[in-house]
């Protein structure tokens, strides 16, 4: 059965005719138009989730629609000297070296992943493609490159957190939840940086120093999660933190909503939890800077050239609303230091 063109469909079929009409600006801005460059995209994300369907709709604010703009910007125009060619691994392994093999074949002048697992996955594939991956941790770690200020090789991109924001995070819900007494850590040890070690270091040092007990909650399958939160409901008092992880990403939803249900408060690492209703986030503001490097390696700069770039800032989001539904009353000096309060 054929299926009937959905609105995004629509959406983009009528800003590649825009961007037709307008193509001799765009060029004109230095952009080559001697044939038609190919941009892949590997994410986990599925193909119809929120974050990926406002990337698609040529959103600025997001990932993909922010490196649609940014090349825009440059001169690359999407159907008239570039074709952007997105691909999903919808969170499973066994999804991913297919979804990899598909971008390999189609030859493309650069490849853009989302993740510290998809870049060590297409790194694995190909050792001459071009590669920029929009976040990663510890790319010097896992062997990605060979230095942030000369990667050297096929790769390079941008760092989105530390080890040391393990520490970070129980700090800031500890001033929220000043009483807890275990700290729960979520995360899919397939998924996250060293199966969770990376960031787990500096949480138990941080536990350590305030009496605090760290229990791992180690999740494989979306059906776990509701499970592994239930654990923090009772007492003694327990919060959680949720790891940088793209398998929570993607189970954002029901990581949020297991949360709300057991009443557990929880920080995230990315602004998109808060989206999905979370009590409070701290991480990088993930600033679309892709649009740079994937611009300046279609005109012939090396990857291993660029140097990998940190976050230029990090921001901290509290939900009122939440934290009042939690019982939680959050103090002042927590909430004068965040960067956005939502009710």
């Amino acid at each position: 059965m054929t299926e009937r063109p959905s609105a995004l469909a629509v959406d983009r079929r009528d800003f590649i005719r825009l961007a037709g009409a307008t193509a001799a600006g765009w060029i004109a801005l230095g952009a080559t138009s001697d044939r038609m460059r190919i941009v892949a995209s590997l994410t986990a994300l599925p193909l119809d989730d929120e974050l990926t369907r406002r990337s698609m709709i040529d959103s600025a604010t997001s990932r993909l629609g922010g490196l649609v703009v940014g090349l825009r910007q440059r001169g690359w125009v999407e159907g008239v000297n570039f074709r952007l060619e997105l691909r999903s691994s919808f969170g499973a392994p066994d999804r991913l070296k297919a979804a990899i093999q598909e971008l390999l074949e189609l030859k493309p002048d650069v490849i853009l992943t989302g993740s510290t697992i998809e870049t060590a996955a297409v790194l694995a594939a190909t050792k001459t493609i071009p590669i920029v991956f929009a976040t990663a941790n510890d790319p010097v770690g896992n062997g990605f490159v060979e230095s942030l200020a000369h990667p050297g090789g096929n790769v390079t991109g941008f760092t989105n957190s530390t080890a040391e924001m393990g520490g970070k995070w129980l700090q800031l819900i500890r001033e929220a939840v000043p009483d807890l007494t275990r700290i729960g850590v979520l995360f899919n040890p397939a998924t996250t940086p060293r199966a969770g070690r990376f960031f787990l270091d500096s949480i138990e040092q941080q536990a350590a120093e305030s009496g605090v007990s760290v229990l791992p909650a180690p999740v494989h399958v979306p059906a776990d999660i509701d499970d592994a939160v239930r654990r923090f409901s009772e007492p003694p008092k327990a919060a959680m933190i949720a790891l940088v992880d793209s398998f929570l990403v993607v189970n954002r939803q029901t990581v949020v909503a297991a949360a709300a249900k057991y009443r557990v408060p929880t920080i995230y690492p990315f602004h998109y939890f808060m989206d999905a209703g979370g009590l409070m986030s701290y991480g990088p503001t993930l600033e679309v800077r892709s649009a740079d490097y994937v611009d300046l390696i279609l005109r012939g700069t090396k990857a291993g050239d660029l140097p990998v770039q940190s976050p230029r800032k990090y921001e901290l989001l509290i939900n009122r609303t939440v934290a009042r539904l939690l019982g939680l009353t959050i103090p002042f000096t927590l909430l004068a230091r965040a960067d956005e309060i939502r009710e």
